[in-house]
């Protein structure tokens, strides 16, 4: 018995997509739906890098690291620093705790 499969492969796919589309719609709708179908894909690439640039704009803003940090002191200073904390004058402990509730945000009411 002959076998007669499709022995298709790459870009004859393209070639059949297209002779599919153009018998579907006709030539006279194809570049109205090629235009809607470039204006969506922008849109969604627009959108896209608006978000990418929030996010990496949001969390780089505030973050200037010049040095590696030595010591707890430092990474509490430096975390302190990037919130808008005064830490001149606190000790450790005092230190932590207005992070932390500064970290936990509006919600959490501060215990001290």
């Amino acid at each position: 018995m002959l076998d007669y499969s499709l022995n298709i492969v790459g870009s004859e796919w393209i070639i059949i997509v297209f002779v599919a589309l153009i018998a579907l719609l006709g030539t006279n709708r194809l570049p109205d739906i090629t235009k809607k179908l470039g204006r969506a894909v922008g849109e969604y690439n627009k959108t896209k890098n608006e978000i990418q640039n929030q996010i990496t704009g949001t969390y780089n803003s505030n973050l200037n690291v010049t040095s590696p940090v030595q010591n707890e002191r430092q990474k509490m200073e430096f975390i302190a620093k990037s919130l808008g904390i005064d830490f001149a004058g606190k000790t450790d402990e005092e230190l932590k705790k207005i992070i932390a509730s500064k970290m936990a945000g509006p919600d959490t009411k501060d215990t001290s």
